[in-house]
């Protein structure tokens, strides 16, 4: 399992409000920061996760931690008739809710405050479920993926865009010292919260990745688990379904 790490090292807050308190502390700048951060790789990243999505056909889909939208705006190009970007973060949401409105897009997707890992829908509500750099945030892994998996519709498909750990020479050292030294560097500059992008860092590193998610993806009940690295492996794609 992954290492608890938390934003803020001396709140004595749990870790899904201290994680709620710095998105809602970095909204405004999230999206342009992010584009800095990947040199706008995720974006490329983010059309392989609507490529395997858009090939099951859904008709609804959910997009977890779905921050300002932005893999929730990508879905409307598949041929789906709702979908729900859900997050803690109101301050996340209102930039994504501005963003929908501009494109309109406010007929086809829908932006909820909740918890992943205490999902308000039915069970078998979606076809398809995504999480776009997330799930290392869920503050209980297990459960989060478990809410997950009860929500999804058999054969559905389940996707996730995640950081990782390169672990070829020079990848992996060129990374660490990207994440350690210069990743918070540029998080203070930017942004209004000084310690955000240091724990966007540390989280990343000792989040599981690999056959190590794989695993848990496994474990949980999911099937046809599949992991895909990306980039050197700065990021990883993965799918799993339902049985």
């Amino acid at each position: 399992m992954s290492q608890t790490v938390k934003p803020y090292k001396n709140s004595e807050l749990g870790k899904k409000e201290q994680v709620t308190q710095m998105f809602d502390t970095i909204s405004g700048n999230y999206d342009g920061l992010n584009r800095v951060i990947s040199f706008g790789i995720d974006i490329k990243w983010r059309k392989k996760v609507l490529k395997l999505v858009a090939a099951k056909n859904p008709k609804t889909i959910l997009d977890i931690a779905t921050g300002t939208g932005d893999l929730a705006i990508l879905m409307s190009k598949t041929n789906a008739e709702k979908i729900v970007g859900l997050d803690l973060s109101v301050g996340m949401l209102e930039v994504g809710k501005t963003k929908i409105i501009a494109k309109n897009l406010s007929n086809k997707i829908e932006m909820v405050v909740g918890d992943s890992e205490n999902l308000p829908f039915d069970d078998n509500s979606f076809d398809a479920i995504t999480v776009a750099f997330g799930i290392r945030n869920f503050e209980t892994l297990d459960k989060g993926l478990a809410e997950i998996y009860r929500v999804l519709k058999p054969n559905g498909i389940f996707v996730i865009l995640e950081t990782s750990n390169p672990t070829k020479t020079p990848y992996k050292q060129g990374y660490t010292f990207y994440t350690k030294n210069i990743l918070p560097i540029i998080g203070k500059l930017f942004s209004k919260d000084n310690v955000a992008y240091g724990y966007l860092s540390e989280s990343a590193s000792v989040f599981p990745f690999g056959e190590a998610l794989n695993n848990i993806l496994r474990k949980i009940g999911f099937i046809d688990v599949v992991a895909m690295p990306q980039t050197f492996g700065v990021a990883t794609i993965y799918s799993a379904t339902k049985k």
